[in-house]
């Protein structure tokens, strides 16, 4: 009970991570950064009088049944439950920080907070920091076995039937919206000529968001994959590394008997992974036991076993 209370506080700090960075960096400025909200933006600026929280409900509402149906029921819950929260959330922080109906129906951010967050002439610091919040948000999300509905929806469908990786599915999603929202906005349609540039800029500024939550979104899900992966070739027998590893490290290593192709000598090969903050201590461990041992270090991309991650379920997501 206590690991599912856990993980649904999580879901709703990853909900209003994500409602934040649309609020306050996204909307006001008419970025498109594809998914079901990116869609709710363009929607918004041809209907002001409907908030872009409430338009998310409108698509999210198809795909959450998709979700229960072939997703599963565990993930679809969890995903009900964040697709439901995030527009919410959305829509209270949107009348929250705009002080008149007007300016939340043309979500003017001269106006939001008093202006204190007016970033018009400074468009990319917006879209880059919607962008990074809006990837943590959705990374936490998604960490916890759920989705905030729409074009998540739709990644993890490409991922589990079409094989295609989960960043990969949601940019060829998210780019459709993008196009979605040129024609719309770009083409002057909305409300775009608020701004001090022109409205076709958007989309790229657009493009880049995409690129930016795809990739925040892996980091968080995956962390920095700094594990490094070392052999070590030697002629000795090495203790003192062995004891190191077993008793310093707390880890193990797997020994392999080898031999020179050149020489033919018998020799110990270790093959062992650390983190990256582990190796220097290996490396000068190595050295003191063997200053002529043969060593490569290389970066381990994923590690899953004792001591390290778990194995992935089928319906586990890995953006990667």
């Amino acid at each position: 009970m206590r690991r599912i209370v856990f993980s649904w506080v999580q879901i709703i700090i990853g909900c209003f991570i994500l409602a934040s960075g649309f609020v306050f960096f996204i909307n006001p400025y008419n970025i498109v950064p594809g998914g079901v909200y990116g869609a709710s933006i363009v929607l918004h600026n041809l209907f002001p009088s409907v908030q872009v929280g409430t338009f998310g409900y409108l698509f999210d509402i198809p795909l959450l049944i998709i979700s229960v149906i072939f997703l599963g029921s565990k993930l679809g819950f969890r995903t009900i439950g964040a697709a439901m929260i995030t527009p919410l959330l959305m829509n209270i922080l949107s009348r929250l920080v705009y002080p008149t109906e007007s300016a939340l129906h043309r979500l003017d951010p001269a106006q939001l907070l008093g202006g204190i967050l007016n970033f018009s002439d400074h468009l990319m610091l917006a879209c880059v920091m919607g962008s990074v919040l809006i990837g943590i948000g959705t990374g936490i999300v998604i960490r916890n076995q759920a989705t905030t509905g729409g074009s998540d929806i739709v990644g993890m469908m490409l991922q589990k039937y079409c094989h295609i990786r989960f960043s990969r599915a949601i940019l060829l999603v998210d780019g459709t919206v993008v196009c979605f929202g040129l024609a719309v906005i770009g083409l002057g349609l909305g409300m775009g000529d608020d701004l001090s540039q022109p409205s076709c800029y958007l989309s790229f500024y657009s493009l880049i968001a995409i690129f930016i939550i795809s990739r925040v979104i892996a980091y968080v899900i995956n962390g920095s994959k700094n594990d490094k992966l070392i052999f070590v070739i030697s002629d000795k027998k090495l203790p003192d590394l062995h004891k190191y590893i077993l008793q310093d490290l707390d880890r193990t290593a797997t020994y392999i008997k080898s031999s020179g192709l050149y020489t033919g000598k018998d020799k110990e090969m270790l093959f062992l992974v650390v983190s990256y903050k582990e190796v220097n201590g290996v490396k000068l461990t190595i050295k003191a036991a063997d200053p002529h041992a043969f060593v490569v270090v290389t970066d381990a991309y994923d590690t899953f076993g004792e001591g390290w991650k778990q194995l992935p379920s089928p319906n586990e997501i890995s953006p990667e």
